[in-house]
């Protein structure tokens, strides 16, 4: 019989053979090769075969038989081939999250790498996501994150940007933990705020997928008995994924997935891989939310470190302190006495002489020495009382006022004014008032010790929920130098008397968490300022 196919022929030409692409040339010499390849599928070459059949040849009934059979295992290996490339990329994928998910203790980057893998088209494909973390000291499952778009318009932009930067998964995750997580939460906020389910409520669906710790397809899910109507509208669609969160048997969470733009069905192989992916995911988040934690109890710790740290050295600092107190206390009980004695008898002496007595002007520097001397005792005795304040609730305005009527008589003496308004709206300050009123006094002093005629003004007013009290001499210049000296104890500025003065005041500020600060610009004047608390809770 004479055919028109070519496939009896051992060698052909390009043109014998329509079947036959560009690049395939080693067909044309290998008949059995183009036969299995090519020949099988022809329509010749198939027509020849009918028309054997047709003239009742007994081999076309068994020829026909092993081609059908051949197609068979043909379109099965292509079938087997097609899978083995799915399962190739697949196992790829899972390499590269668990990579990723083992070696990452950061929350947010596990959660932006799962929710990811799960959206992305180059991971499971799905449109939509959504994280409920367990929660268990409030005895629930809370909607922590969610991911994918919320209408048809936003999916196309979405899928356009992803298409045309050709990011990986890795990328895809870092961008959008860098620039979507805190949007996706912002966006999903409402939908979030409403997943949130008892994990005593065992009825419930999801309860029931996570104690059972395998995946739940849920269908038809507005008519299904176990889906509560609420949830259902809430998701707005009628096929979701319920994939549990299981790590060691501990319920970690739930994630929430399906395809509310495409519809696409969600296949047995889609449940298979996403639950294969689920236990390091779940693994993921159970260690990064140990170790959150574990860095919380971490700064506690440090925190607490740090505090018995200077609570030692404070207690280290008070016993010299009290050491000192103690040496000076008693140096200053000792020259008292004599002091008092010998100043007593000059003052007695000085009513005695007449005025033109020239012994007169000795036993006056007697008696001036005399008082500075009395007058450093008390700074020491007083730095010793420091040590232990002692405080209470005080009117601001009278302390102030009481402080200035003290040093009237100086003031006077040396043509010094201090202003000072009270102001009735002040409330009351926790202090010490014996060593608050001495600072005040003694800061005035400072700024008049050695001077005539400064004009001193006093304020004081309510900020930031603290009583300031500023002391300021607009005409007075002062040096860094200078100012260092004041700073300083037993540091000499103009008399005997200061020596201890401002750096006294100071530590006895400190003592009840007080700043004491001092502001002399170079242009001229300085400024005291105390800020006082108002209540107790101040000091701690």
């Amino acid at each position: 019989m004479d055919l028109e196919c070519c496939w009896n022929r051992e060698v052909i030409e390009q043109a014998d053979c329509p079947n036959i692409s560009e690049g395939e040339e080693e067909l044309l010499v290998s008949r059995l090769q183009r036969v299995t390849e090519k020949c099988c599928e022809c329509p010749v070459f198939l027509t020849a075969i009918d028309q054997h059949r047709e003239s009742s040849n007994p081999l076309a009934p068994i020829l026909a038989g092993v081609l059908d059979e051949n197609s068979r295992q043909k379109n099965q290996i292509q079938s087997l081939v097609s899978f083995l490339d799915n399962k190739t990329l697949e196992m790829r994928f899972m390499h590269e999250l668990g990579s990723v998910l083992q070696s990452s203790v950061d929350l947010d980057e596990v959660l932006s790498v799962a929710l990811t893998a799960i959206t992305a088209g180059k991971g499971f494909g799905m449109n939509r996501a959504f994280l409920l973390l367990s929660d268990r000291e409030a005895g629930v499952l809370r909607g922590y994150l969610g991911i994918g778009p919320r209408n048809l318009e936003e999916a196309s932009q979405l899928w356009n940007e992803i298409t045309q930067n050709d990011m990986d998964l890795q990328t895809l995750a870092q961008n959008f933990r860098h620039n979507k997580l805190s949007s996706e939460r912002a966006k999903f906020h409402d939908v979030l705020e409403q997943l949130t389910v008892q994990l005593s409520n065992k009825e419930h669906i999801i309860i029931k997928a996570l104690d059972g710790k395998t995946p739940v397809m849920v269908e038809n899910a507005f008519h299904h008995p176990d889906v509560p109507r609420e949830l259902a509208n809430l998701l707005g669609v009628d096929t979701f994924l319920l994939m549990p969160l299981v790590s060691r048997n501990r319920r970690i969470g739930m994630i929430i997935a399906d395809n509310f733009i495409t519809h696409r069905a969600i296949t047995s192989e889609d449940m298979h891989s996403l639950e294969t992916f689920g236990f390091p995911v779940a693994f993921a988040i159970e260690r990064a939310s140990l170790y959150d934690k574990l860095q919380v109890e971490l700064n506690r710790v440090t925190e607490a470190g740090n505090k018995l740290k200077e609570q030692q050295e404070l207690i280290v600092k008070m016993e010299k302190m009290a050491l000192v107190g103690r040496i000076t206390s008693s140096i200053a009980h000792s020259i008292r006495n004599p002091l008092m004695i010998i100043g007593g008898f000059a003052r007695s002496m000085i009513k005695s002489t007449a005025v033109s007595d020239p012994k007169r002007n000795f036993i006056e520097s007697i008696v001036s020495e005399t008082r500075q001397l009395e007058g450093v005792l008390d700074e020491i005795l007083n730095y010793s009382d420091s040590l232990y304040p002692t405080r209470d609730f005080w009117d601001v305005n009278q302390v102030v006022e009481t402080s200035i009527r003290d040093l009237q008589e100086m003031l006077m003496q040396r043509g010094c004014e201090c202003h000072f308004s009270p102001n009735a709206t002040l409330p009351l300050a926790y202090i010490d008032i014996k060593q608050v009123s001495y600072c005040i006094r003694t800061l005035i002093i400072s700024d008049i010790d050695g001077r005539s005629g400064e004009v001193i003004i006093v304020h004081a007013y309510l900020h930031e929920g603290n009583i300031h009290i500023t002391i300021e001499d607009k005409e007075r210049t002062v040096s860094q130098d200078e100012l260092d000296a004041l700073l300083t104890p037993f540091s000499i500025t103009h008399d005997m008397g200061s020596g201890l003065g401002l750096a006294l005041c100071r530590t006895m500020l400190e003592k009840q968490n007080i700043p004491l600060l001092v502001v002399a610009p170079p242009e001229g004047g300085i400024t005291y300022t105390l800020t006082l608390p108002i209540s107790k809770e101040e000091q701690a």
